[in-house]
């Protein structure tokens, strides 16, 4: 087995860095391995977490970010890095105990450029329940096989990614101007130069879903924005999954100005065709009729507290997707 650099990105950790690291520090790898972090700027105390797990470890390794994006700190944690096998960690990320050696098994026999799994949502509290179960399900991301699963096989992207690290520098590193969506760019670049990406469901890795509406709101409008971005460099990966959240957002929003115009017809005594304009709240009802169906039906297993808040969860990751995919600014495509 090749010796691997597992590369981490972290800022704003303080909750789940010392955890994220022992799993990796914890596991079994003949190969043997180190830990890169790249830290950027932070509000809590994960900087000096990142040092003390240095001391504590000389396998550990920090680097600095100043930048605090995710692409950068990955470029900067790779020029560290002293391994041909680069992995990618997040900072809230909980590896299972034999994920490197499985991984690097995976590109040893298919011969892939990365490699990687899914991303296995779990939550904590009801709020977090829910949002991992619409993370891990059709109704709320899609069929892609990062988020739900699926066979073994090569796929657009991966979470996370174990790497060949000649694969990497031969696409010319990760995009700096890239805020989000960076790997999925990157991994494009790769397969567009003969690299194969190759997903299996073995590598299943723990993640923690945002805690409250408001930073999920934020996650999804930043995901739909960038997601546009690679949608401009690269018209012909545009598919029905990527356009089916910016459709519903436009047409909820059409109905619902539409219905607040006929309300407005009728407050002001306007002629009759005009008041058939609130018919327009229909789109925005049979959408939450739709999301609360999907919550009754397909979230049957999931407790009460957490179905409970599942319609919510869904519009929320669908309709901030779909504006920020809506309203994502042209500028932000322009390549470095």
């Amino acid at each position: 087995m090749p010796a691997v650099s597992v590369v981490m990105p972290v800022r704003n950790e303080e909750e789940h860095l010392a955890d994220s690291v022992a799993r990796v520090l914890g596991q079994d790898y003949p190969g043997g391995f180190e830990l890169v972090l790249a830290v950027g700027p932070s509000r809590d105390r994960t900087e000096q977490i990142a040092h003390e797990l240095a001391a504590a470890d000389d396998r550990v390794t920090v680097v600095p970010n100043p930048s605090g994006k995710i692409s950068s700190a990955m470029n900067a944690a790779i020029k560290a890095a002293r391994h041909g096998v680069i992995t990618r960690i997040d900072g809230h990320a909980m590896l299972p105990d034999e994920y490197l050696r499985v991984a690097v098994r995976t590109l040893l026999e298919t011969g892939a450029a990365d490699v990687g799994g899914v991303m296995a949502a779990e939550g904590i509290t009801p709020f977090q329940c829910a949002v991992a179960w619409a993370m891990t399900s059709p109704a709320g991301v899609g069929a892609a096989a990062n988020h739900t699963g699926g066979e073994a096989g090569p796929v657009d992207t991966v979470y996370l990614g174990v790497y060949r690290r000649e694969a990497i520098e031969r696409a010319g590193g990760y995009d700096e101007n890239m805020i989000v969506a960076e790997d999925w760019e990157l991994n494009y670049r790769i397969r567009a130069s003969g690299g194969l990406i190759w997903f299996t469901p073995e590598l299943r890795v723990t993640y923690r879903p945002r805690t409250n509406l408001r930073e999920l709101a934020r996650q999804h409008f930043c995901y739909g924005r960038w997601r546009r971005v690679v949608a401009r460099r690269y018209p012909e990966t545009v598919n029905p999954r990527y356009l089916a959240a910016p459709v519903a957002t436009a047409a909820n929003l059409a109905g619902s100005a539409a219905g607040i115009a006929g309300l407005a017809s009728w407050a002001a005594g306007a002629p009759p065709g005009l008041r058939w304009l609130t018919l327009g709240f229909a789109i925005p009802a049979v959408y939450a009729a739709g999301v609360a169906g999907a919550a009754a039906v397909l979230a049957r297993d999931v407790p009460p507290s957490a179905r409970a808040r599942v319609p919510v969860v869904l519009a929320a990751m669908h309709m901030c997707w779909g504006a920020g995919f809506l309203c994502s600014p042209r500028r932000l495509a322009k390549r470095p």
